[in-house]
C-alpha cells in the first residue's frame, strides 16, 4: 500500500472517528478540544499499530483495500482513546466565574486556559502564603480573648493588604460591617487604603469611542479631563452635554476591570473557604457567605446597566416623596455598562459639613431628612441604597438640598420583612423584648428552629445594657443583637442582614451632622407616624380608598359567585367517593425533567455495567473452548467490553458537565 493511500485511509478513519465521537459524547461539544483529541489519538494509535503490527508484517503493505481484523481494532481504539482525552480535557477545564452564569464556556484556547489557570495557582498559592506567614492560621484557632481579637485582627487586616488586589477592597467592606465585628476589628481594617492612579486621558477617549452610540464631540460640548474621583473600578468626569446643554457626570468602567475581578474574586472565594475550614470562629461569623456576597456585588457594581437601573427606581420612589433629597436623573441614551452618563448635582459631601463657616440649616433637620429618606424607601417602596457612607451623600450648601450618589449597590426586602424591621425599631426603643422577638422571627430565614424562652433572655439583658440613657449605641447594640442570633443557630434573611449594615453605616454619617442625633428614636417617630397616615388613609382620602375597594372588589366577586358552585361540586364528588388526594413530583417540570434524566443515566449505567459482566464471562469461558467458536467468543466479548467503555466514558463526561453546571 503506497504512502499517499496510506494518509489519505488515516485522514479518512480521522474525519469518521471526529465525526463518531461527537456523536457519542453528546451536545454542547467543544470544537477545539474534540478535534485536538482526534490528532492525538490517531497520532498515538497510529503509531502503536505501525511498531507493533505493520513494521513486523511486511505483507500488510501488500494488502487493499481489505479490513482486517486488526485495522478493526486500530480504529476501534482510536474511537475509545479519543473520547477518553476528551474526557481529559473536561475534567481539567478550568472554571471562572462568568457575570451571566457562574461558567465561561469555552471561548478561549485550551493553551491560554492553561496560562490562566497558572496564573491562578500562583496567586493562590502567594495568598496563602501571606496568610501563613502573618499568622492567620495561628491565631483564628484560639479567637477567644481580647488580646487574641486583636492579633487575629492585625493578622486578617495585614493579609488583605500585602495580598493587594480585590482583597484590599474585601477589608474596606469588611471595616463597615459593624454589626458583626468587634470594635477591635473594625479599627484595624479601617486602617485600609488603596491608592489607584486615575487612568490617563487618553485611554479615557478610548473607551468613550467604542461605547457612545455618537462621536464624542456630537455628545459633549465639555469634557473634563482631570477626573472628578478615581476608584479601583472606575472614574468620574464632569462634563457638558452638547444639545440640551446640561452639565453631567460621565462615570467610566476600567478596561479589563471584570477579567481582573473575575479572577481575584475566585481565589478570594478560594481564601474563604480556606480560613473556613481552619477556623471555627470564621464558620460562625461567615466569612465564606461574606465573600461569597462581596463577590455578588462586586460583579453588580461593574455593569453600569444594573447602576442605572437601580437610579431610576429609587428616582420614581421618591419623586413624590416631600423630602428634600434629589436622586441624579440617568441619561440612558448615553450609558451601557461601561459607562453611566447622569446628572451633575452641585453639592459637597456631608464629611466636609464642618468646613462650611455658615450653614443655615438646622443639621438636625438635615439629619432627620436622611433617615427618613432611607426609612421611606426601605419600609415604604422595599428598594434603597445600600452603601451610605459620607461620600456618597452631598448637601448643596445653599439650597440645603441633599442628594444620595452611587447606586452600584441597593438592597430589596419583602413586604414580610418590611414589618419585621418597623417592630425591630419600635421594640428597641421602647426597651420591649417581646416585640423584639416578635419582629426578630419575622426577620430570621430559619424560625422554626428558635426558642422563645432563651432568645427573650438574651434579648432582654441587651436591651437592660441600653436601658436609662438617652442615647442608644447603634452599632453596638445591632453588633449585640447579631451575636445572639449567631449564637443561637439563627440567621437573618441576607436582604435583611444588608438593611441593618445600612443602618449601622448610616449613624456615621448622621453623628457627623449631629452628634446627638438617635436613629431608633427617629425610626420610632417615622414608623408610628407612618402607621397613623395609613388608619386615617380611608377619612383623608375617600377617593382613592374608594378606587381601592372597588378595585379589590372587582377580582373577589367574580370568585365569590363560583364559591357555592364549587363547594356543590365538592359534596358530590365526596359522596361518590371520587375524592383522593393525589401528589405527583412528576406535576413539577423541573422535577419530571431531573428524574427522566437521572432515570435515563441510570439505565445508560445499567446497560454498560451488563455489557462489561457479560463480556468478562464470554471471554472467562472462551478460555476453556478450543474449537474455533472461541474466536467467535473472544470477538463477542472484546466488542462488549469496547461499547461497555464507550457508555461508561460518555456517562463520566455528562457527570463532570453537571458538576460544573452546579458550581
Amino acid at each position: 500500500m503506497s504512502t499517499i493511500g496510506a494518509i489519505i485511509q488515516i485522514l479518512f478513519v480521522s474525519i469518521l472517528i471526529f465525526f463518531i465521537s461527537g456523536r457519542l459524547i453528546g451536545s454542547n461539544v467543544n470544537l477545539f478540544r474534540r478535534v485536538m483529541s482526534v490528532i492525538i489519538s490517531v497520532s498515538f494509535t497510529t503509531f502503536v499499530f505501525w511498531y507493533t503490527f505493520i513494521r513486523e508484517n511486511s505483507e500488510y503493505h501488500d494488502y487493499d483495500g481489505v479490513v482486517s481484523v486488526a485495522t478493526l481494532l486500530w480504529i476501534g481504539s482510536m474511537l475509545l482513546i479519543s473520547m477518553l482525552i476528551y474526557l481529559f480535557f473536561e475534567l481539567f477545564d478550568p472554571i471562572a466565574l462568568d457575570e451571566s452564569n457562574g461558567r465561561e464556556h469555552g471561548r478561549k484556547s485550551i493553551f491560554i486556559k492553561m496560562i490562566n489557570y497558572w496564573r491562578y495557582q500562583k496567586r493562590l498559592r502567594f495568598v496563602l502564603k501571606v496568610a501563613v506567614t502573618n499568622g492567620i492560621t495561628r491565631t483564628v484557632k484560639y479567637a477567644r480573648s481580647r488580646d487574641t481579637d486583636r492579633q487575629l485582627a492585625i493578622a486578617l487586616r495585614t493579609t488583605l493588604e500585602q495580598s493587594g488586589g480585590i482583597f484590599v477592597k474585601f477589608g474596606q467592606v469588611l471595616s463597615t460591617r459593624k454589626e458583626l465585628f468587634s470594635p477591635v476589628f473594625i479599627e484595624e481594617l479601617i486602617k485600609l487604603q488603596q491608592k489607584v492612579k486615575p487612568m490617563p486621558f487618553e485611554e479615557v477617549e478610548m473607551i468613550l469611542k467604542e461605547n457612545l452610540p455618537f462621536e464624542i464631540d456630537e455628545v459633549f460640548s465639555f469634557f473634563e479631563e482631570k477626573p472628578l474621583a478615581a476608584a479601583s473600578i472606575g472614574q468620574v468626569h464632569r462634563a457638558v452635554l452638547r444639545h440640551s446643554h446640561e452639565e453631567v457626570v460621565v462615570k467610566i468602567l476600567r478596561p479589563q476591570v471584570k477579567q481582573i475581578m473575575r479572577e481575584d474574586l475566585s481565589i478570594l472565594l478560594e481564601f474563604a473557604d480556606w480560613i473556613t475550614a481552619r477556623s471555627q470562629w470564621a464558620e460562625s461569623l461567615g466569612f465564606k457567605t461574606l465573600a461569597e456576597g462581596f463577590a455578588s456585588s462586586m460583579k453588580e457594581e461593574t455593569d453600569f446597566e444594573i447602576e442605572a437601573r437601580n437610579m431610576i427606581q429609587i428616582r420614581n420612589i421618591l419623586k413624590h416623596s416631600k423630602l428634600n433629597v434629589k436622586i441624579p436623573k440617568v441619561y440612558e441614551e448615553f450609558s451601557n455598562e461601561n459607562i453611566l452618563v447622569m446628572e451633575y448635582i452641585k453639592g459637597i459631601s456631608i464629611a466636609e459639613l464642618d468646613k462650611i463657616e455658615e450653614f443655615h440649616f438646622d443639621r438636625q433637620e438635615v439629619a432627620r431628612t436622611i433617615i427618613h429618606s432611607y426609612l421611606e424607601q426601605a419600609l415604604i417602596s422595599g428598594i434603597f441604597h445600600a452603601d451610605p457612607h459620607p461620600g456618597n451623600i452631598s448637601i448643596n450648601p445653599d439650597t440645603g438640598e441633599l442628594a444620595i450618589l452611587d447606586f452600584g449597590a441597593v438592597c430589596r426586602i419583602s413586604g414580610q420583612q418590611q414589618e419585621g424591621l418597623k417592630l425591630f425599631f419600635i421594640g428597641i426603643e421602647q426597651g420591649d423584648p417581646g416585640l423584639l422577638y416578635d419582629a426578630i422571627s419575622m426577620l430570621i430565614n430559619n424560625k422554626d428552629d428558635i426558642n422563645r424562652q432563651e432568645l427573650e433572655q438574651s434579648i432582654g439583658q441587651i436591651l437592660l445594657r441600653i436601658s436609662y440613657v438617652k442615647k442608644i449605641p447603634t452599632d453596638e447594640t445591632i453588633y449585640s443583637i447579631f451575636t445572639v442570633i449567631r449564637e443561637s443557630g439563627l440567621q437573618f434573611y441576607p436582604s435583611v442582614s444588608l438593611a441593618l449594615r445600612v443602618i449601622v453605616t448610616l449613624d456615621g454619617p448622621l453623628k457627623i451632622i449631629d452628634p446627638d442625633f438617635n436613629i431608633f428614636d427617629e425610626a420610632k417617630k417615622f414608623t408610628n407616624k407612618y402607621m397613623k397616615t395609613s388608619l386615617r388613609k380611608p377619612l383623608t382620602e375617600p377617593l382613592e380608598t374608594m378606587d381601592k375597594i372597588q378595585e379589590e372588589l372587582a377580582i373577589l366577586i367574580p370568585n365569590l359567585r363560583k364559591i357555592p358552585r364549587r363547594i356543590d361540586q365538592l359534596i358530590r364528588k365526596v359522596e361518590d367517593g371520587k375524592v383522593i388526594l393525589h401528589h405527583d413530583i412528576f406535576s413539577d417540570k423541573s422535577n419530571s425533567k431531573f428524574v427522566t434524566q437521572l432515570f435515563s443515566k441510570f439505565v445508560l449505567l445499567m446497560v454498560g455495567i451488563t455489557f462489561g459482566i457479560i463480556s468478562t464471562a464470554l471471554l472467562a469461558i472462551s478460555q476453556f473452548i478450543e474449537t474455533a467458536y472461541a474466536i467467535y467468543l473472544n470477538t463477542a466479548a472484546y466488542l462488549g467490553l469496547f461499547l461497555c467503555s464507550i457508555l461508561l466514558v460518555r456517562l463520566s463526561i455528562q457527570a463532570i458537565r453537571d458538576m460544573k453546571r452546579k458550581d
